[in-house]
């Protein structure tokens, strides 16, 4: 059996995928990125091969993709992760009867990708200035409502008035905000509702530019947020596809290209 990874390397986590020579998912794993992003991405892989017992021999091609991929000296080939992201939802959206609009939050900047009904990139934008509406605008407002990353989904339906405004795209003006706004005694389930919905006006928008079609996939580790979601449904008017493993989808479809590109050459 021969084997393919894929190796996403953000800037907030490490995700590794490894697909078979069938192109099934074999397995997954997620660790920090940390300081010394080398030795945790090769970690992560090392990991993740153990977990399932595959050699490294088994392993034929490798691609990396993320803010990291060119440091990635192992990886036979790397790819934006827009690419990427593309392939892994085009091959996890066939389970949900196809997806053609991606929607994706990661540490530092949020995408929307258009895909043609051949499963490439039509179109795509991307936000990376501040850390507007981005895993890093979630950690700084969890920190400073003095609450757990995991506990926003909850708070968000904790609320019985209407969400908050919150103005502040840029997460440093956001903190003074979010700041303010509990001294003024407001609940932090109405600022978490209201940060939520800040993000999901801001991404929609985003979307909006590249054209919304069909089923809209939800990827990054904000899709695990279920008021987030919640939020973004809201504005979008439509309910999202979101994967059981959100995270690792641009992992997945490194992997996924890794096959290719591999039996194309052999």
């Amino acid at each position: 059996m021969s084997y393919f990874a894929g190796i996403d390397i953000g800037s907030t986590a490490i995700k590794a995928a490894v697909v078979d020579d069938a192109g099934a998912l074999v397995g997954t794993h997620i660790a920090p990125t940390g300081s010394s992003f080398h030795k945790n991405a090769m970690e992560t892989f090392e990991t993740l091969l153990a977990r399932h017992g595959i050699t490294r021999d088994a392993v034929k091609f490798i691609t990396a993709t993320g803010y990291g991929r060119k440091l990635f000296k192992e990886a036979d080939d790397s790819i934006s992760e827009i690419t990427a992201n593309a392939i892994g939802a085009w091959e996890a959206g066939k389970a949900f009867g196809g997806v053609r609009t991606i929607i994706n939050i990661g540490g530092q900047d949020s995408k929307a990708i258009q895909i043609d009904v051949n499963g490439n990139v039509s179109n795509f934008a991307m936000n990376d200035k501040c850390a507007a509406g981005t895993g890093r605008f979630l950690d700084v407002a969890a920190r400073n409502l003095e609450i757990d990353l995991e506990e926003l989904g909850d708070y968000h339906f904790g609320g019985n008035g209407t969400p908050l405004t919150i103005n502040s795209t840029c997460a440093v003006f956001a903190e003074s905000e979010i700041i303010g706004l509990l001294a003024k005694g407001h609940g932090k389930e109405e600022i978490v509702a209201g940060i939520h919905y800040s993000i999901a006006r801001r991404t929609v928008r985003l979307a909006k530019r590249v054209g919304i079609e069909d089923r809209v996939y939800f990827d990054g580790g904000p899709a695990l947020n279920k008021g987030l979601v919640a939020a973004l449904q809201d504005e979008l008017g439509r309910e999202l596809v979101i994967p059981q493993e959100p995270q690792t989808t641009t992992a997945f479809g490194a992997a996924m290209l890794a096959r290719s590109q591999f039996l194309a050459e052999a």
